[in-house]
Formats: structure tokens, C-alpha cells, sequence
């Protein structure tokens, strides 16, 4: 998928289920392989993440698409769930 790179900031982030995981406020960016590594989410969706901090990174491999919005895997939810089980054990 090719962008200008700044057209992604500011874009709702949602999952391919249709639930909200944030916005774009950054990009990670691999300078010498010229790829975009993650996206730099704030405005998060707490219920998604158990985080203290003002936002995460999410890999860019997760992004299905972007155009209005950025669409991902909804790989998030498996992940909470995940962190869930680990601290239960």
C-alpha cells in the first residue's frame, strides 16, 4: 500500500469488526529500509488496551487499508485477551 505519509495522521483507526482503537498521531518509520514500522495511536480505546499511558504503538503490518479512516486486523482484541490469560497464570 503506498500513501504520502501525512495523510495518515489524524485518521480513526478501526478494526475490520468495526470497533475503534484510536487515532493517528504518529508514524515509526525504519529509515534505512524506508518502510513505515507502526503507527503511534492516542486517543486509544481503553477497553482495547490496558495501558496507563496516553497511547501505543501498533505494527504496521495489522493496517488492512487506509483511506478516511485506517483500517486493521482485529488482531487487538486477541492480544488484550491474551494479556489477560498471562496475568490470571
Amino acid at each position: 500500500m503506498r500513501a504520502d505519509i501525512t495523510s495518515l495522521f489524524g485518521l480513526n483507526i478501526y478494526t475490520d469488526t468495526g470497533t475503534y482503537v484510536g487515532k493517528v498521531a504518529d508514524l515509526v518509520l525504519d529509515v534505512d529500509e524506508r518502510v513505515v514500522r507502526g503507527l503511534a495511536v492516542s486517543d486509544i480505546n481503553k477497553d482495547l488496551f490496558d495501558v496507563t499511558s496516553r497511547g501505543v504503538i501498533i505494527p504496521y503490518r495489522w493496517v488492512v487499508t487506509s483511506g478516511d479512516i485506517v483500517l486493521i486486523r482485529n488482531v487487538v482484541n486477541k492480544f488484550k485477551k491474551l494479556k489477560k490469560e498471562i496475568e490470571e497464570d
